[in-house]
């Protein structure tokens, strides 16, 4: 069989991959890269846009309820689910084409690859030899093995249901899970979301989590936690969600988003010898190194941050380090996040607990309001925003936020902790009048201990 020879193989079109591909191709670098999807990934295919899209969409159905507050008379509304559907795929189509695009130096393969030895690639019929060789594959959704799993959809699936679902269950509290809860709630669906732990968002400030169940419950979705699902039966009219409590939910769609664990199905890790960790994850060094020299990984294959910025980042340090001056450097410190709930969540730093965890002490500044656009809208909807402080250095170590815009928000807010911002140096910042996010500039008064 004739090989091509690559500097870089790359396995994987996502976020990762492509900015690898890319940069690595614009730095003189023989590049191939195998994809068997569609280009772009999760995060551009079944992941961060369609779902961003879906919650601008679903905003709509209480903007239209606002609006009278502020004098507008808002006729008959009506949901299409085939016109979002349709408008989601044309737009996400065009950046499957943008992201060929930027692979016009890359030598691009179409199919699934299987690595044969450290430095050989199978695609079909096809085989391709590599100095160097990086997976990345990013993740894939995991259904517990419960009785009518094969039942269930994810959220692989989930943006293309042929029919909306009058009756959604959600089961799993994490992220993906809430965002999808309110999402569907906001199109007009009942939603129940199952989460067998005390409270949902678990990692996140405890705070955040239980201010957003609640303002997540007025919203409509009605949020059950210590709930666990037994099993799921198909009916004449949709599907019995049993509950280990005896309890049994009737649905139309039952949605699982209980974890992703890393896509390595039919790589060939095992056979060229790549150190795994139990859920499958590549182990990599610092530079994304597998135990096997010539083999690299990064992004969610190796389950550290499964979160696109991280992705490039790590692409980006990966090749300088292979390519270029290697003083290109990633932190996993302070990378912030946002939640597309209804109200969103930002976040970025420490939480209370972990800022407790460290050992010193801590100061804690935590506002609750009512945003001004919500005295006139009607909406109950209320803010809450949160500092966490070191007392002895008075450096800010974690900014949380549930409400409009909080991603927006706290992106900003993120490059100060980044740079070491103090709380006098909060204090001392002109906040911008009237915006919610002044509020991060004039909290004066700590709480707590």
């Amino acid at each position: 069989m004739t090989q091509q020879q690559f500097d870089l193989f790359i396995i994987g079109g996502g976020s990762g991959g492509v900015r690898a591909a890319r940069m690595a191709a614009q730095r003189g670098a023989r590049v191939a890269l195998a994809e068997s999807a569609a280009m772009g990934g999760t995060c551009v295919n079944l992941g961060c846009i369609p779902k961003k899209l879906y919650s601008y969409a679903a905003h709509f159905s209480e903007s239209f309820v606002e609006a009278r507050g502020f004098g507008w008379t808002v006729g008959d509304t009506r949901f299409d689910w085939q016109t979002l559907k349709a408008n989601r795929a044309r737009e996400i189509l065009r950046l499957n084409g943008i992201y060929e695009g930027l692979l016009s130096k890359v030598h691009v393969v179409r199919g699934r690859a299987t690595l044969l030895d450290a430095h050989t690639v199978v695609v079909g019929d096809q085989q391709f030899g590599a100095e160097r060789i990086l997976v990345a594959t990013g993740g894939w959704p995991q259904v517990p093995q419960i009785v009518g799993r094969e039942h269930v959809v994810t959220s692989n699936e989930v943006f293309d249901l042929p029919v909306f679902p009058a009756r959604l269950v959600v089961v799993g509290g994490g992220y993906i899970a809430s965002e999808f809860a309110s999402i569907f709630n906001g199109l007009g669906a009942h939603v129940i979301q199952l989460y067998r732990g005390e409270q949902i968002l678990r990692g996140f400030d405890d705070d955040i989590r239980n201010f957003a169940a609640g303002e997540m419950r007025k919203h409509g979705v009605d949020v059950r936690v210590n709930a666990d699902v037994r099993s799921i039966v198909p009916t004449s009219s949709g599907l019995d969600v049993q509950l280990a409590d005896g309890q049994t939910l009737a649905a139309d769609t039952v949605l699982y988003a209980t974890g992703r664990t890393p896509n390595v199905h039919g790589l060939g890790l095992d056979r060229v010898g790549v150190a795994q960790r139990e859920n499958g994850a590549v182990v990599v060094s610092d530079h994304y190194q597998s135990s096997v020299p010539s083999i690299y990984a990064l992004g969610d294959v190796t389950d550290r941050v499964q979160l696109t910025p991280v992705a490039l980042g790590e692409a980006m340090k990966l090749v300088d380090h292979l390519f270029g001056s290697g003083t290109r450097d990633m932190s996993y410190e302070g990378i912030p996040t946002a939640v597309f709930t209804h109200p969103n969540i930002g976040t970025v730093g420490l939480t209370e607990a972990e800022a407790r965890r460290s050992g010193g002490a801590v100061r804690i500044f935590r506002s609750e309001f009512r945003p001004l656009k919500h005295t006139l809208s009607g909406s109950s909807e209320r803010t809450l925003m949160k500092l966490v402080v070191d007392a002895t250095t008075d450096r800010v170590l974690g900014v949380h936020m549930v409400g409009a815009d909080a991603g927006e928000i706290v992106q900003g807010f993120a490059v100060a902790l980044k740079a070491g911002a103090t709380k006098a140096v909060f204090d001392a910042t002109v906040g911008i009048h009237p915006t919610a996010a002044e509020e991060f500039v004039t909290m004066r008064e700590p709480v707590g201990g």
